[in-house]
């Protein structure tokens, strides 16, 4: 695929031939000439609600075509678009539509029921149900304008509202679709919520490649293989609690055959992750990524390398600049740790209505005016490879040791004994910290797992504390709730 060097409005971001297929669900098959009319409609029923230009409009919708139609329709409106991840509560809801302050909140029956007088701005109108308006043309925004505020999970405090311009989310679409090789065969299926950027760009990144995209809300991992089979999905993406549980299952070879491509992100895979997958699905190539909101996806590692390289977060994707800089902004030197930078045109406009985080968060580095300093320790090897390291409020540190908790969890998963771990430092008067593993299994294997790692590592990163549970907790992503566990265990300690 021939990359576009120049941005789009959001909305041309459909490419696919009139007749060939977009969107897969249970009622059926849509056409790109049936979603372009489908967007052009809503857009003109959004664009009649009498709205100013650049009102925010947010949706809380499960996985509907609805929902799908949004993120094109509302930026052709001349609105931004807030998607609310449907599996937030009427807090976190609350906080969104205010924050944001949202004219509009488009929803249906049974979530608007959950909602509390006051839940709702008085400002904002409540809809449980969209119409159809006169059809709009495709947008003639400039690309610079905002399209969208993504709200962060929001585990380490009140969600923060991440915001793009169509050249941001149509930069991203098509660099995606360029580095995964996506073809109009394609038939991607959609696990993670369209509020995720990374669950977003999947519509437009496949919409981009003349691709299908098969929506999927799943309550168990085996919908989920289900799906793969029903649609003959090429491509499956998840995080790496999602590939534990697929893992953890049977796949019977009709689920197996049709995909081509695997892709992670939200979280680093581990050795053992990337020898599981590559034995279950011999015939896909699988795309380590790496990204954070605020620069959407900034790395991937070649699919042939994952095998020499299984810890590997790659290279910069097209139109992404990194760097691994020292705390005085220098470059550092390959195999130094230093912090993940992110310059060029993926970068994100700030922080809704946040000035202070967004000075904190969006600064200069070297060559660019603007980047993101991202908080995440990284090591750039001989060959330019990237090997994520963890964040720097989350690493370990032990009598002067700096310790990734990436590496002791790596560690405890390696022989089996738990399925999932959390590793965390506490605080600790001899040390300055102690590790604890919050792990899910059965606490019956700590004994062999104790001993294995006695072998397996340093006296200093040894853990100190061991606690067992049947599951861990995920934020609405579907990654593991690191910093809820954290505020849980140093609340604990210190009550």
């Amino acid at each position: 695929m021939t990359i576009d060097p120049s941005a789009f409005p959001i909305d041309h971001v459909l490419r696919g031939v009139g007749d060939a297929p977009a969107l897969l669900d249970r009622e059926g098959e849509w056409r790109f000439a049936q979603v372009e009319q489908a967007v052009g409609r809503l857009a003109g029923w959004l664009a009649g609600q009498g709205f100013t230009p650049g009102a925010r409009v947010a949706s809380w919708l499960p996985k509907t075509r609805l929902a799908a139609l949004m993120p094109l329709a509302a930026p052709r409106a001349g609105l931004i678009h807030v998607p609310i991840n449907p599996l937030l509560k009427r807090v976190q809801v609350a906080h969104i539509l205010a924050d944001s302050d949202a004219a509009l909140l488009l929803t249906h029956a049974p979530r608007a029921a959950t909602l509390e007088p006051g839940d709702v701005p008085s400002t904002t109108r409540l809809a449980t149900e969209a119409g159809e308006g006169d059809m709009l043309p495709r947008s003639d925004a400039d690309p610079a304008t905002l399209a969208a505020i993504l709200y962060t999970s929001g585990s380490t405090g009140r969600p923060k509202g991440v915001m793009l311009s169509h050249a941001n989310l149509w930069f991203g679409a098509v660099a995606v679709a360029a580095y995964l090789r996506l073809t109009p065969g394609d038939r991607v299926l959609g696990v993670l919520p369209f509020s995720f950027d990374y669950g977003q760009n999947q519509l437009l990144s496949t919409w981009a490649a003349g691709g299908a995209v098969a929506p999927l809300d799943y309550l168990t991992p085996r919908d989920v293989v289900k799906a793969v089979a029903r649609h003959g999905a090429t491509t499956l993406a998840g995080v790496p609690p999602l590939w534990t549980q697929l893992l953890g299952i049977d796949w019977p070879e009709e689920a197996i055959a049709p995909l081509r491509r695997l892709t992670n992100s939200g979280g680093a895979l581990t050795p053992r992750l990337v020898q599981g997958l590559r034995r279950r699905f011999p015939g896909a190539d699988l795309y380590a990524m790496y990204g954070l909101t605020e620069a959407f996806r900034s790395t991937y590692l070649d699919p042939a390398l994952i095998d020499a390289h299984p810890d590997s977060i790659g290279r910069a994707i097209p139109f992404a600049e990194v760097m691994v800089l020292r705390p005085d902004g220098r470059r550092a030197m390959p195999g130094e740790p230093g912090e993940l930078v992110h310059a060029g045109p993926l970068v994100a406009q700030g922080y809704w209505r946040d000035e202070a985080r967004t000075a904190e968060r969006f600064r200069p580095a070297p060559g660019w005016p603007r980047a993101v300093w991202s908080g995440d320790t990284v090591v750039e090897d001989p060959d330019g490879l990237l090997r994520f390291v963890g964040r720097d409020d989350e690493m370990i540190k032990i009598a002067g040791n700096r310790i990734s908790p990436q590496e002791i969890e790596e560690a405890v998963l390696a022989g089996g004994e738990a399925r999932e771990a959390v590793a965390i430092g506490l605080p600790d008067a001899a040390q300055g910290q102690a590790v604890t593993v919050i792990l899910a299994g059965d606490a019956a294997a700590e004994p062999m797992l104790r001993a294995r790692l006695k072998r397996d590592l340093p006296n200093f990163m040894q853990p100190a504390h061991y606690d067992w549970r049947d599951a861990l907790p995920r934020n609405a992503n579907g990654k593991l709730d690191r910093a809820g566990l954290r505020r849980a265990l140093l609340e604990g300690s210190t009550s």
